[in-house]
């Protein structure tokens, strides 16, 4: 019975904690999410190759730092790829003002999470 309760509190403590867990990071994936708004918005501009890889590129790697977001861990090589994607298509691709204002601010967003969040 003791045995029974134990295993029983354990995984309510074990659920809880993952609960926390995630919800720590749902700021940093509703950020992500729209950062990959932005740059598929902007992407519309301009579709030739090179611009296109460097969107490319910065999906990529938001995904998977988001991916590993979800799994309940804050990668912070994975974010650093992501921070150096977005800003290579800031400085080198052809943008609108707009998608530039926003691409500059998701840009700081995600530097200023890193800060919190790194070490």
């Amino acid at each position: 019975m003791l045995r029974s309760l134990l295993v029983c509190a354990m995984g309510v403590v074990l659920a809880f904690g993952l609960r926390a867990q995630s919800t720590a990071f749902d700021g940093a994936r509703s950020l992500v999410d729209r950062v990959q708004s932005d740059l598929k918005q902007a992407s519309h501009t301009d579709r030739s190759g090179k611009n296109m890889e460097r969107y490319e590129n910065a999906q990529k790697h938001l995904s998977e730092f988001d991916r590993e977001l979800a799994k309940g861990k804050f990668d912070k090589d994975k974010l650093d790829d992501a921070i150096n994607d977005v800003k290579n298509v800031v400085e080198h691709n052809t943008l609108t003002p707009g998608d530039r204002d926003a691409l500059t601010r998701d840009l700081e967003d995600l530097r200023a999470m890193r800060a919190r969040r790194g070490v």
